[in-house]
């Protein structure tokens, strides 16, 4: 049974889970918006910039998500569950940025970027002085 520390981390995960579901939607709409039909992947820039934050978060997703787990686990997970949050903003501001232009991407990448690796830098610790 999980225990109520992990609710938060777990909530966490959940609303990073939505986050990128409605992305991958936002692709959907795009394709329709500016008739770039499955499968083809270019031909507007505008929906270029919209499937490459999709593209973009399901590759940050994959080191942010062990990240999250492994920090709420062995370091906090009150720090995990915040710093998760920092980076969901992160990627909605990276995608509110880069839908408009591609040079408004960098705030949000920065953030979400910091975000991942306080949590990856949490893990290490945790798992380290779990070990000593």
């Amino acid at each position: 049974m999980p225990t109520k520390d992990l609710a938060l981390p777990a909530l966490t995960t959940i609303v990073a889970l939505i986050t990128y579901f409605v992305l991958t939607l936002n692709v959907g709409r795009a394709r329709g918006k500016f008739n770039v039909p499955a499968p083809q992947t270019s031909g507007n820039p505008d929906f270029e910039r919209v499937l490459r934050v999709q593209q973009n978060t399901v590759e940050q997703i994959i080191l942010f998500l062990p990240s999250l787990w492994l920090c709420a686990l062995f370091t906090s997970p009150k720090l995990a569950a915040g710093l998760g949050g920092v980076w969901i903003l992160g990627r909605i501001l990276y995608a509110w940025g880069y839908y408009k232009a591609a040079e408004k991407r960098g705030p949000g990448f920065g953030i979400a970027l910091l975000s991942t690796l306080s949590l990856l830098i949490g893990s290490i610790y945790g798992v380290i002085t779990t070990l000593l």
